[in-house]
């Protein structure tokens, strides 16, 4: 495992430089040579700005619906949901597709980062060596966390981030088994970013110091700002992809019209465009007045949900530090200029930021922290940077339950937190375990022929049907065992007066998870499975046996066939 993690981590490292160069590529075929994309986007004639960005769209639209779905977005939540129920197994053209739609995403001023494709090349790159060696589905799951600790590290120059990530965010497991794989891994993506990169750190820092004590609670009244923030982009970002799914167009045309909003937004401010990071160096050295930097917070993150909503490809990670830098920037600015005398210059409150909204969006302090501290190289604004991280990450939690990573998978129903379990029994539809043949009880069965009926049956409880066979009530034995081998009542009760009428049932379009959690409110024996459209028509049941062997089939399919 040792030496497999530094194969990937090596595989990832040259990964991430390689996708940086292909972005340069793409980007120089978009907008020209000489500079960033800031400058070259100013440079640029108005029409070609609109434009740009829009057959950027189509060409990324294109190759993620006919070649790669998993493409589309921002990448980590895939590699989540492949290591929490299929055992790290992703498809090798993943790293093909991702890489290159995501690189004219941001090539042509798509408001993304290059963050989470990286972590999902590298993810796609553990997998694939994992499945072409044969290895368990542990260790599989194993070199998909060293890829995606990989693709963070080379990209930020963190070794110590990029671990933790890993750790924190992808997997979720911090046992020593896994930690040293993804350490290894980590140190050789660090090794071959700096060789090709250098070892300076990724951002100018302005020069800080902890003016007074009493700045401690202002970055606690900051933290609480950018959970605001996080929680906003979160919200608005995949409110925007529902309004994109809504749309009445293809599917591939969806980001020609993104790329199109783009365009005419970055007529007003071109620092949204693309990854970010020569905006974020002017805040840091404080080039921006308060009111742009409040401007910028509100078009970076309309501009990357349009992005990513639209069915752009590319990270989260980039724009939320674009955002933090923004509103820490302009949090720093209003509290400088009321209290001159005991807090720093803005541009500290834009480093402390850029750690929250991150802090905030991913739910991972940890990360943000280390990332942010590995990314400045001082150590001076640990303290700050500590408490607004965690603040965030609480107050964002209490907003908001999922992280803007998690959210994307529980709209799919898939629960990260609940376990492998949940979700197995999630994934697997009512309709597809039901069973259609049932014994039922006519509603005016008199307790002697029901005493005939239960001594041939092998159940134990039935669903009562009236005589147009619809479901109006269920029998079991603690209805009935006092009574049913009465002889004095045998032809006195019919089978309506005694069963339970207040029926829980499911229907065809519920999963077993929904059945299991109904099955084992009140220890039922079976549950009646209805109609979506008519609750009184009888389908057939579910019984405790059928949602168990049916676990058991797709637990022992997914590790034959993940």
């Amino acid at each position: 495992m040792a030496v497999l993690a530094a194969i990937v981590g090596l595989a990832g490292g040259f990964g991430a430089i390689g996708f940086r160069y292909l972005i340069r590529f793409f980007q120089t075929v978009a907008y020209g040579s000489g500079g960033n994309l800031l400058e070259l986007a100013r440079l640029t004639p108005w029409y070609f700005r609109i434009w740009i960005p829009a057959l950027g769209g189509l060409v990324v639209g294109s190759l993620v619906y006919f070649l790669a779905r998993e493409a589309k977005g921002h990448g980590v939540p895939e590699v989540m949901e492949a290591v929490t129920l299929r055992s790290g197994m992703i498809r090798k053209r993943v790293v093909f597709v991702k890489c290159v739609v995501s690189a004219i995403c941001i090539g042509t001023g798509g408001s993304v980062g290059r963050e989470g494709p990286i972590v999902q090349i590298g993810s796609a790159i553990g997998s694939s060596i994992g499945q072409v060696l044969r290895i368990s589905a542990e260790r599989i799951r194993i070199l998909v966390g060293c890829g995606a600790a990989a693709g963070i590290a080379a990209t930020f120059n963190a070794p110590i981030a990029g671990s933790m990530f890993a750790l924190e965010i992808v997997l979720g497991d911090f046992g020593i088994a896994t930690f040293s794989p993804i350490v290894i891994s980590s140190v050789a993506a660090t090794a071959v970013s700096r060789h090709f990169l250098g070892d300076a750190p990724a951002f100018i820092v302005p020069a800080y110091q902890l003016i007074s004590a009493w700045e401690l609670p202002l970055y606690v009244v900051l933290g609480l700002f950018c959970a605001l923030v996080a929680v906003t982009f979160t919200t608005v970002l995949y409110r925007t992809e529902d309004i994109f799914d809504d749309l009445k167009i293809p599917e591939y045309l969806k980001a020609v019209v993104g790329g199109l909003m783009l365009g005419i937004m970055g007529l007003l401010f071109p620092h949204i465009l693309g990854v970010g990071y020569p905006s974020i160096d002017l805040c840091l050295i404080q080039k921006f007045s308060w009111w742009v930097m409040f401007f910028l917070v509100v078009f970076k993150i309309l501009s990357t949900s349009i992005t990513l909503g639209s069915g752009g490809s590319g990270g989260i990670f980039a724009p939320s530090l674009f955002m933090g830098a923004m509103a820490g920037g302009f949090f720093g600015t209003v509290v400088h200029h009321f209290f001159p005398g005991v807090t720093a210059s803005p541009g500290a409150y834009s480093i402390v930021g850029m750690g929250a909204v991150v802090s905030g969006t991913t739910h991972g302090p940890i990360s943000a922290i280390l990332i942010l501290f590995e990314m400045t190289g001082d150590y001076k604004i640990i303290l700050p940077l500590m408490i607004a991280c965690i603040i965030s990450s609480v107050a964002s939690g209490q907003l908001l339950k999922d992280s803007i990573y998690t959210l994307k998978l529980a709209r799919r129903g898939v629960n990260i937190k609940a376990g492998k379990e949940v979700n197995v029994l999630k994934s697997i539809p009512v309709k597809d375990v039901v069973n259609p043949e049932v014994e039922t009880i006519p509603e005016n069965m008199t307790l002697g022929r029901l005493a005939e009926k239960i001594s041939k049956s092998k159940d134990n409880s039935f669903p009562v049907v009236n005589d147009k066979g619809d479901l109006t009530g269920v029998l079991t034995f603690v209805d009935y065992h006092d009574v049913v081998f009465d002889e004095n009542m045998k032809d006195l009760v019919v089978a309506q007066e005694i069963a339970t009428t207040k029926v829980v049932t499911v229907s065809l379009d519920d999963n077993l998870y929904d059945a299991m959690e109904k099955i084992t409110l009140k220890d039922f024996s079976i549950l009646p499975v209805v109609s979506p459209n008519n609750p009184s028509q009888l389908i057939g049941v579910l019984t405790r046996r059928d949602i168990f062997s049916a676990y058991n089939k797709a637990v022992i399919k997914k590790s034959i066939f993940p």
